[in-house]
């Protein structure tokens, strides 16, 4: 993507039914690295992240707690969810709730002019209603448990609890309609829907046909009311998915509106249907562009299942940030997964990684060519060439992450990253600048060593800038950078040029941890 393009990327919006564990944070991480990226390379860049507060099962917890919906998702947005944002250092421009007025007025329009233009009808429906998904079900989507508490029930192939059978009058959206003009979304625009896994399923999903889609309820009120008929209110899926365009001015600032949307929607893989096949079908419907691109991503796997809280398998990020730090949770959940496919979190293998890469890796580098530089220049860096081995390198690295940048390839970045981590480690090992100190005639030599591992440090400062923070920043300032780290162009990385003298890193980036 050329420089200075809008780059508007999106998160779910999470349900408040419960606090955030690792699986939402590794979501936020992944699009908050994205848009940190974008901005560096000058894109004129909006992140938007929020919650989802209507529905049923936000209804019955809030009862099942002995209070009102709105009370609840007041009191966990303030205490768990923005809280998350600051925990795992998310740099969101926009956190948008769904109990917002801004977004409930725009829902009201967008419902509205669909009504007025015959794509909704009114009807009555019976199906297999799973409240964890919020969703009608088809028979596949459902499986008979042989034994357990739900012995002989169906239940939800995706949260293994007992599905529901409703039967109501409702508004219905004629997603039908919209079959053919899907499968031509996806045909002309393979890249609409990734990874290809994904897309594949998608596919075939519309493929089979599409029925019209139950968009009211009017066995409960909580929720955004249907405007022409306030014993209605809207399904929560048509009501949240809307939150993209609500927060960009739909309806009210229509230049601002312009200026950011379409959006690349990151979400995990389990949701990707309502954002590659209603969500479009939606927007075609109103008149409106389709998204940029529909990624989604695999699922956080602990004991080789999906992280869960009723499962009791969510874990807090805090319970790794306290620990390890943020840098190192944003590094291990972005590094050690392929993008786009689902991982296993172990506490051994963060523990093992964090000290082979982070502390061993990285931060034993910048410590050891810091204090090099102090020895044997009193802090002065050397002015001289950087070697051509690496010199090739920096550019190679950068242009290779920003690739993998641009293909969704998270994982892929960091490594191209960590070949030049991994080679200047090599380099220091095999040209010794210690044994070329003690040889007067070696000063200049030891100069262009010690000047090209700065250089190099000074590149990856900038190239994991968007998936450290911290300690890239701290490792700017030590080497001398100029400004905030973050401000360099990304795509140039090996271009940079910073003051005349390093400053000693009190503690390391990444210290050793003792565990018990």
């Amino acid at each position: 993507m050329p420089s200075g393009e809008s780059f508007y990327i999106t998160t779910p919006i999470f349900y408040v039914n419960d606090v955030p564990h690792i699986g939402h944070a590794y979501t936020e991480v992944a699009a908050d690295v994205l848009a940190r990226w974008h901005r560096q390379r000058g894109d004129d860049t909006w992140l938007l992240t929020g919650t989802d507060e209507h529905g049923q099962k936000i209804l019955r917890t809030a009862v099942a707690n002995d209070t009102t919906p709105q009370a609840w998702a007041d009191s966990l947005v303030e205490k768990a969810w923005k809280p998350l944002l600051e925990t795992i250092d998310i740099r969101n421009d926009d956190f948008i709730r769904t109990t917002e007025e801004r977004h409930e007025k725009a829902v009201a329009l967008f419902l509205q002019k669909l009504y007025d233009d015959g794509h909704i009808y009114s009807g009555e429906y019976e199906g297999y209603y799973c409240v964890g998904c919020e969703e009608y079900k088809q028979i596949d989507d459902l499986m008979e448990t042989p034994d357990g508490d739900y012995a002989g029930q169906l239940v939800c192939k995706i949260h293994g609890r007992p599905v529901e059978i409703l039967k109501e009058k409702n508004y219905f959206f004629r997603m039908s309609a919209f079959e053919k003009p899907l499968l031509d979304l996806y045909e002309s625009n393979p890249s609409f829907v990734q990874p290809a896994s994904v897309r594949n399923e998608i596919v075939q999903f519309v493929k089979q046909g599409l029925d019209d889609l139950s968009i009211s309820r009017s066995s409960f009120d909580w929720g955004v009311k249907v405007p022409w008929d306030d014993t209605h209110v809207v399904y929560v899926w048509f009501d949240a998915l809307l939150n993209y365009i609500s927060a960009i001015g739909y309806g009210v600032d229509d230049a601002e509106l312009e200026r950011r949307w379409p959006a690349v929607h990151l979400v995990g893989k389990d949701i990707a249907r309502f954002h590659a096949v209603i969500w479009p079908a939606m927007l075609m419907a109103a008149g409106l562009e389709v998204p940029r691109a529909v990624f989604g991503h695999g699922w956080l796997l602990v004991g080789g299942e999906k992280m869960s809280k009723s499962k009791l398998t969510g874990i807090a990020p805090a319970q790794i940030t306290d620990t390890f730090g943020s840098d190192a949770f944003r590094f291990y959940f972005l590094s050690a997964i392929t993008f786009g496919q689902d991982g296993s979190f172990s506490w051994e293998d963060l523990s093992a990684r964090y000290h082979a890469e982070l502390a061993n890796g990285f931060g034993n580098l910048a410590s050891r060519v810091i204090a090099m530089v102090t020895k044997y220049f009193d802090g002065e860096i050397p002015q001289a060439p950087v070697d051509e081995a690496i010199a090739v390198l920096v550019r190679e690295v950068t242009a290779s992450a920003n690739a993998a940048i641009d293909a969704f390839a998270i994982n892929e970045a960091i490594a191209h990253t960590w070949t030049l981590v991994d080679a200047l480690n090599l380099y220091i090992t095999e040209q010794e600048p210690w044994a070329l100190a003690k040889d007067p005639a070696q000063r200049e030599r030891l100069q262009q060593v010690l000047a090209t591992a700065v250089h190099g440090l000074g590149t990856l400062a900038i190239l994991l800038a968007p998936i450290l923070p911290r300690a890239s920043e701290r490792l700017w300032h030590a080497i001398g950078g100029e400004g905030p780290v973050d401000a360099r162009p990304i795509d140039h990385a090996f271009d940079w040029s910073g003051g005349t003298h390093v400053t000693p890193l009190e503690t390391s980036l990444f210290p050793r941890i003792e565990e018990d």
